[in-house]
């Protein structure tokens, strides 16, 4: 059975959540894909004002398509997001609950995500079309020249995924493969 998370995403329900538990997320979201997190980055490094607050939200990593005429979005779809590794530290320092994405992230993220409460959830690469029928609204909040990879605020409806890692360290891909060597993880 699935438990329906509510968004955004308190700390106590993340802290309750175990790597392999299947969810269904409910509530808003950004969007966030490898220029918007480069420039959030940036933005932290600075010490500047963030264009969106972090605190308690997650970051759907996904590009998506534009909407044909009646539909709220195009195929949304999650991207790798091990090409986020760079900035995820400084994300979930700053109060980002967690991320949804697809993939193996780094050592750093992990020890992070256990530092700092977060979870990193998993969505099913290949199936865009059917996951924008789980999204009610889409509208760009940041960083609107990036087009498709600008971050948008994303209400979700009933937003099928797996818990892959949790905040005790518990790892989905460590315990799901019979042979830990395939496939390879990246190194």
């Amino acid at each position: 059975m699935k438990r329906e998370i509510l968004l955004p995403l308190a700390e106590q329900a993340a802290l309750e959540l175990r790597a392999g538990e299947e969810v269904e997320l409910t509530g808003a979201v950004l969007t966030g894909r490898d220029q918007a997190c480069a420039r959030l980055f940036q933005t932290v490094r600075w010490q500047a004002e963030l264009p969106v607050d972090l605190v308690g939200q997650l970051i759907y990593f996904v590009g998506p398509s534009p909407a044909r005429p009646g539909q709220v979005i195009g195929s949304a779809g999650p991207t790798t997001s091990g090409r986020m590794n760079p900035f995820l530290p400084a994300f979930l320092a700053r109060g980002l609950r967690g991320f949804i994405g697809k993939g193996y992230l780094g050592e750093a993220v992990k020890e992070a995500l256990v530092a700092h409460h977060g979870v990193y959830l998993g969505a099913i690469g290949g199936t865009g079309a059917l996951l924008s029928g789980c999204i009610e609204s889409a509208q760009v909040v940041a960083f609107p020249e990036l087009l498709s990879e600008a971050i948008h605020l994303l209400c979700l409806r009933r937003f099928p995924a797996v818990v892959l890692y949790d905040t005790c360290g518990g790892d989905l891909y460590e315990h799901a493969l019979p042979d830990p060597d395939f496939p390879a993880k990246p190194h």
